[in-house]
């Protein structure tokens, strides 16, 4: 008898620290002040024409989309951190493929409590491309960290929520880097021929701003400006995105994206983007 009850306290004595131990780390995951997201979308669209007498080309196009999204949050202090990578082709019959989306960005974004919705803020924001960009001559013009723009700067945020924030830095560096096999010749996208980079000090103002309008459909905004005090401060560069995501299903979805980027150091004009299709989704 004295044996069984030793026994029987033994398996108790296990179970409880076991229990202990399980309880201690749901604990440790329900307070952890990190926020982790990711979405994975591919959009594909496609075309065939057989005898059709108003005329078209077979073609076929897909873009990949990924966004990821980790934040930490505790006390007075925020950290938001967002990564976006998205690559395009599109192919029409007789035709060489063609890029049509191509961008790697990187959004980091601190805050210190100052008062209600008021933060100290710092932030770093990167962006690039991966693959190599071709005129409408064939001639290569663009490559990875061909042009790449880095700013980074003090300033302060005004935030509702994750969804709701502006971010205002009026002493932002930006830098302007290239390959100086595209400055040989002249200019290009601001750098003085010769040169591989270009350094710039101005202020620059980030907004994002996400919503449903519905349900099932969620409208996202942001646009990033910037003003060079150094050389024509008047010229702003802009940077606007507009995502629409029309959800079918858990995996199953219709997107619109919309950019339009001001910026007459790389174009005279509004460079302006577009792409609507069904998606596949998946979150992560």
């Amino acid at each position: 008898m004295k044996k069984l009850l030793v026994g029987l306290f033994t398996v108790c004595a296990v179970y409880s620290t076991q229990a202990q131990e399980t309880e201690a780390t749901a604990t440790t995951e329900a307070v952890s002040p990190w926020t982790k997201t990711g979405n994975f979308t591919f959009l594909l669209n496609q075309s065939s024409f057989s005898n059709w007498q108003a005329g078209g080309d077979n073609n076929i196009s897909g873009n990949l989309k990924v966004n990821y999204d980790f934040n930490y949050k505790e006390g007075d202090w925020n950290w938001d951190n967002k990564v976006m990578a998205s690559y395009g082709l599109t192919k029409l019959q007789g035709q060489d493929q063609k890029k049509t989306d191509d961008r790697l960005e990187f959004n980091s974004l601190l805050g210190k409590q100052a008062t209600g919705n008021w933060f100290y803020s710092a932030f770093l924001n990167f962006k690039t491309q991966m693959d190599r960009g071709i005129d409408k001559h064939g001639n290569y013009n663009s490559h990875f960290m061909s042009p790449a723009y880095l700013q980074v700067g003090p300033g302060l945020l005004w935030k509702k929520s994750d969804n709701l924030k502006v971010n205002i830095a009026p002493a932002t560096s930006r830098f302007i880097f290239v390959h100086d096999h595209f400055t040989e010749l002249g200019d290009a996208f601001g750098v003085e021929k010769g040169k591989s980079m270009k350094y710039q000090l101005g202020m620059s103002i980030n907004g994002y701003y996400k919503f449903d309008v519905m349900e099932n459909v969620s409208v996202e905004n942001i646009l990033n400006l910037y003003s060079n005090y150094l050389k024509k401060p008047e010229n702003v560069v802009i940077d606007y995105q507009l995502n629409v995501v029309m959800k079918i299903n858990k995996y199953l979805s219709t997107n619109f994206t919309f950019q339009t980027i001001y910026d007459d150091l790389a174009f005279k004009g509004f460079q302006i983007r577009e792409m609507v299709g069904v998606g596949v989704n998946y979150n992560f």
